[in-house]
């Protein structure tokens, strides 16, 4: 426990109007009254109201009447204080805090009276976070003998509010992306509100209308208020093809689109996804677990999942409560459950790294106990990723890098054995860097991708407003069934693919002249299992002498297809678009993206206008802006503003113009300025660089309207002789969605 318990029964008391249940992302302004126990408050004590870190609710301020998040404090006798609004100056999660110091005394049954959002003088209010939570707590801690150790009320004396869902307003519709002919297979639906909850406040019947036959698909489907979706099972398809479904209103408004489901005869696996990273109340995180889990199964969807909770601030007793969860959701064939943890090393001891167990029971090996207060075990403190993967020798684990708050350095520590994959993008951000360093140190690595969730909502994690820039990830495993084994097995074969959070059907293989070797495990490791192949699927390592061979990619997306990047290791070979030069038409993107570093304070705030002089805007369109309070505005007749956040990855906006040829675009940047000539703008990249991390600006000319949204690639591509052959590619839709298959290792 971080504070001291000393008689918390003393405390006092406190209270808050208004109570009840609020929409997610919506103003308010909260009345909290502190009341005095037994022992009041001394000279120079004080109280501290705290709320969790990842919050993403408007910061409580003191300083502007009229701004949002003011904040006013005041006792009922008038005495003098001293007023601070805090951030990460409270024990962690409890970062973000108010600060009412008493500069004289109060007694028992004096009150303190906060408002939160004070209107009184102008200000909004207090825009409430944008994520659901049941039990939003405002903690109060006490200081009542100014010895500046805090004592925190009685748990059930913390005031609380619910925080709900709003109107439904952004209707889902999900498919699995590949299944047998035959195979039975659900459709799921749900409503989201403005900010990417699902919503219960829905009460509508939709039309479903299919782009071919599907058995068991019903011509309408209810919504009921007070549920989070709808679940369509026992369907399936007899013969090889793609289908769609389309969401449509009874008036036959279209409403939504699935993402497409690829039906083959003779597939040897299926598509499974996964969010395999996210904390819960009992780290850093947002609701319990038990309803972490409820969430990815039954409003994400997902087929596989796992909690990564920071490993200083899970105890045994969590610990345990964590291995009975797993063992309890897990339901070979429909929802899988990995027991795991974040070991969250110092950047310096080789940083973040996912760690899952193939059964329960097995042991937590932390990084340090910075919140752990019980010491016994000491032999399972692993200070550094070395002695991480030291103590995993001879465990059943799956282990990935990560990069978080704290990223991870392959190079200082990794291991082929237990460390098949690196995480390439989270909430947090996209990381090819991760990638590109696994490369320069010669390991074969598959990609990943989760969402490193902390607000509840793992396999559909929106940032909000907060520090995280980016949607969550999912990654896709291929897998003959849904089960434990079949998972850890194809995951050490690195079998699986990275999208930023998009359900895209990705296939990559490679076909060899003559028979090659294929190897199941890294064949660095020693003499390990292999068999002659002439075909390789993504995550594959094998041994040919061919000194060419074929390249096949196959996509198949939900949303247009912006380019395709073939890449061998740090090499890009070509770029594929479906559409050439004489296809473009008026439409301009202009692209923010990249990272100041690799550490905490990698965020980019952009700022920027483009002004086109000689031509007008006739209309604009966001790309990968996630805050619904802050997307680009149309500036006069010729002009475009906006302001963004990029962490890796990149946000963009497309100008469509009234003319084709002509003018000039004047481009103003918080971190890049230029003039570039409107006819000079065309299919290559017109790239800006601002140094950093991969931050740069990018002018490009598309299609008025771009259809292709499925390209299957073949190329010929030629083996290194005296290194690996990496072969990978990146996948970038229009809507700003990225998809990664693990490369295959083509080695001497």
């Amino acid at each position: 426990m971080p504070h001291h318990d000393y008689r918390r029964d003393l405390m006092g008391s406190a209270a808050i109007e208004p109570a009840g249940r609020f929409e997610a992302g919506s103003w308010q302004s909260f009345t909290l009254t502190y009341t005095c126990g037994k022992f009041g408050i001394d000279d120079r004590g004080s109280l501290k109201v705290a709320f969790r870190m990842q919050t993403d609710q408007s910061m409580i301020q003191c300083d502007d009447p009229a701004g949002p998040g003011f904040t006013t404090v005041e006792t009922s006798t008038g005495i003098p204080l001293t007023v601070r609004c805090e951030h990460r100056r409270n024990t962690r999660p409890w970062g973000i805090s108010l600060y009412v110091r008493c500069d004289r005394y109060l007694s028992a049954g004096d009150r303190i009276v906060i408002r939160f959002g004070d209107r009184r003088q102008g200000s909004t209010g207090l825009r409430l976070q944008t994520f659901v939570q049941p039990r939003f707590e405002f903690r109060v801690l006490a200081d009542p003998f100014a010895s500046y150790e805090y004592i925190l009320l009685p748990d059930d004396a913390h005031p609380t509010i619910a925080i709900g869902p709003g109107p439904g307003v952004n209707w889902v519709a999900i498919l699995p992306t590949l299944r047998r002919a035959g195979d039975r297979f659900r459709l799921c639906l749900k409503c989201e509100d403005r900010w990417g909850n699902p919503s219960d406040r829905v009460a509508r019947t939709v039309r479903l209308a299919a782009d071919g036959p599907i058995d068991g698909l019903p011509e309408t489907v209810t919504f009921r208020a007070g549920r989070f979706g709808v679940e369509v099972d026992g369907l399936s398809v007899g013969d090889a093809g793609a289908r769609r479904i389309r969401v449509l209103g009874e008036d036959g408004e279209p409403l939504a689109e699935s993402n497409p489901l690829r039906i083959e005869t003779d597939s040897p696996y299926r598509h499974y996804w996964s969010d395999l990273h996210g904390q819960s109340e009992e780290t850093v995180g947002t609701n319990p677990a038990r309803a972490y889990f409820t969430f990815a199964r039954d409003r994400a969807f997902l087929d596989i999942c796992g909690h990564q909770g920071n490993d200083f601030q899970i105890t045994d007793a969590f610990w345990k409560e964590l291995n009975e969860l797993t063992a309890e959701f897990n339901e070979p064939g429909r929802f899988v459950t990995l027991p795991g943890y974040e070991w969250s090393g110092n950047t310096s001891l080789g940083g973040d790294h996912n760690v899952w167990y193939r059964r329960e029971g097995r042991p937590i090996y932390r990084s340090c106990r910075a919140l752990v207060y019980d010491t016994t075990h000491p032999e399972t403190d692993c200070h550094s990723a070395k002695d991480l993967l030291a103590a995993l020798q001879h465990e059943d684990a799956l282990v990935t890098a990560h990069i978080g708050g704290r990223y991870a350095d392959v190079k200082y520590a990794h291991d082929a054995k237990i460390e098949p994959s690196v995480e390439i993008h989270s909430a947090w951000g996209t990381f090819e860097w991760i990638v590109f360093d696994a490369f320069e140190a010669d390991y074969r690595v598959g990609i990943v991708a989760s969402s490193d969730g902390h607000d509840g909502r793992p396999g559909a994690k929106y940032p909000g407003v907060a520090e995280f820039g980016s949607y969550g990830g999912l990654t896709c495993h291929l897998l003959e069934s849904l089960d434990r084994d079949h998972l850890v097995e194809a995951f050490r074969r690195r079998h699986h693919y990275a999208t930023t959070g998009a359900r895209i059907f990705l296939e990559s293989a490679i076909e060899l002249d003559s028979p090659g070797v294929l190897f199941h495990r890294n064949p660095d490791l020693g003499d390990v299992e292999h068999e002659p192949c002439r075909r390789a699927i993504m995550g594959d390592i094998v041994r040919t002498g061919d000194e060419e061979l074929t390249l096949r990619l196959d996509v198949t997306a939900p949303a247009p297809i912006e380019r395709i990047e073939l890449r061998d290791g740090l090499d890009r070979l070509e770029t594929v678009r479906p559409y050439g030069e004489a296809d473009l038409g008026r439409r301009i993107r202009i692209v923010c993206e990249g990272a100041h570093y690799r550490g905490r304070g990698r965020n980019v705030s952009w700022e920027g206008t483009a002004t086109f002089e000689g031509a007008k805007v006739e209309r604009i369109a966001p790309v990968n802006f996630w805050n619904v309070e802050q997307l680009p505005r149309q500036v006069g007749e010729d002009a475009v503003a906006w302001r963004c956040v990029t962490t890796g990855g990149f946000s963009a906006i497309d100008v469509w113009l009234d003319e084709n040829e002509g003018g000039v675009l004047r481009l103003r940047t918080s971190e890049v300025d230029t003039d570039l000539e409107l006819a000079g703008i065309g299919l290559a990249d017109t790239r800006l660089d601002a140094g950093g991390l991969y931050k740069a600006v990018r002018v490009f000319r598309l299609p008025d309207v771009n259809t292709t949204r499925s390209m299957t690639v073949s190329r010929r591509v030629k083996r290194r002789r005296d290194a690996d052959t990496r072969l990978y590619a990146c996948v970038t839709l229009e809507n700003g969605h990225q998809a990664w298959p693990s490369p295959i290792y083509l080695i001497p």
